[in-house]
């Protein structure tokens, strides 16, 4: 190949062909893909795509460019990049820099120009997968056997953890715009920056802390509710996070949780969680609502699910039904997995999409008006 030229290879020894993009080099993750059609910075930006290489099934991408206004965090996450067909040019007028152009300058390695509808079959139908990125000099020392071997050897996302990677250093607030309704603790497992803006802009002060927080550095501000956030790797890992959030119910605390804080909260109650088979990603997932009916179009990023009954409330079973009974309150549509979970005795309540989707859809922003209503009847509740 030339040097601009660039291999795809799946640890099951599939081979894509291609064409450089972004960075030269190498790079390894688990390949999966989305399929949202636009907000593709926001997608880079998620952590929660830390250690994953992401193929758009869209074909056509980087024509709005990219700025600084829209990112989700303060850099790209994302592993690596695939692409079908990448914009020659950028035509937006809130474009700052080339999609292209962030990815090198972020060392992001890419690949364009292979079939996205093929290997996103070959996902769908074999699950997501190691999978390795090669281009430039990686292609020059190296055949594709010893390629393929690197690709073997790489480590899975079963028992992965990048939470100490991707939570920030020092705690920082987002202030309330506006009347002050409250204050919310929110443990940064890997938050993207609309989710405090939300919060925000409903009146309550949002305490973004470290994930290594204690129980004591939670109540330590003082918080009407605590909130988790999304994040990359494997809930199993997540031990620490767990038994702060088992504290956090035992207090009666309010408490919200969004994607792997869904899949934390389960773990606190007491069910497990299972790998996907390649996982849901995109803006344009069905979910139902159980309690009304409702259906609701909602953006998904999660590779892992809580293993939850579907139907009435049962009692959930950590510690002999300590924190009491709880229902699965969201179910996808497309394959019953558990999108969201609801206590009956506590005030407590998590999804497992993303009501923050900076892109879209916004059909489960009210999720976020829950929350107010749920720290103003708490408080209520000790008032009286």
């Amino acid at each position: 190949m030339t040097r601009d030229g660039a291999l795809l290879i799946l640890e099951d020894g599939t081979v894509f062909r291609g064409d450089a993009y972004g960075a030269r080099g190498t790079t390894l993750g688990e390949v999966v893909f989305t399929t949202g059609m636009t907000g593709y910075q926001e997608t880079l930006t998620d952590p929660s795509y830390t250690g994953q290489i992401v193929v758009q099934t869209a074909p056509h991408i980087g024509n709005t460019g990219t700025n600084a206004e829209d990112m989700e965090s303060s850099r790209i996450w994302a592993a690596g990049y695939v692409v079908r067909d990448a914009a020659r040019r950028t035509s937006n007028w809130r474009s700052e820099k080339p999609l292209v152009d962030a990815l090198t300058d972020a060392g992001i390695v890419g690949i364009a120009g292979i079939d996205t509808r093929a290997l996103t079959r070959r996902l769908r139908e074999s699950g997501a997968m190691r999978g390795g990125i090669f281009s430039g000099p990686a292609l020059d020392q190296a055949d594709e056997a010893a390629l393929l071997e690197q690709v073997r050897t790489a480590p899975t996302m079963e028992g992965a953890s990048f939470v100490d990677e991707v939570t920030t250093r020092e705690a920082y607030i987002i202030p309330a715009e506006g009347e002050k309704i409250g204050t919310v603790a929110a443990l940064d497992l890997g938050i993207k920056s609309a989710t405090p803006r939300h919060m925000a802009a409903r009146g309550l002060d949002v305490h973004v802390l470290p994930a290594a927080s204690g129980i004591e550095d939670i109540l330590a501000i003082s918080p009407d509710a605590v909130f988790f956030s999304n994040g990359p790797g494997d809930p199993a890992t997540a031990d620490e996070q767990v038994e702060v959030l088992r504290e956090v119910l035992r207090r009666g605390l309010p408490f919200f949780g969004i994607c792997f804080g869904n899949q934390l909260l389960g773990r606190a109650l007491g069910f497990g969680t299972y790998k996907l088979k390649y996982g849901h990603r995109g803006i344009n997932q069905p979910v139902q609502r159980l309690a009304t009916g409702q259906v609701e179009i909602t953006s998904h990023n999660h590779g892992f699910a809580v293993d939850a009954p579907i139907g009435e409330a049962v009692t959930a079973p950590h510690n002999d039904g300590e924190f009491g009974r709880v229902r699965v309150s969201h179910v996808c549509l497309n394959d019953d997995v558990v999108e969201g979970l609801h206590l009956e005795d506590r005030p407590a309540f998590s999804v497992q999409y993303h009501p923050e989707s900076a892109s879209g859809p916004h059909d489960a922003n009210y999720l976020f008006d829950a929350l107010v209503d749920m720290i103003r009847t708490h408080r209520a509740g000790k008032d009286s």
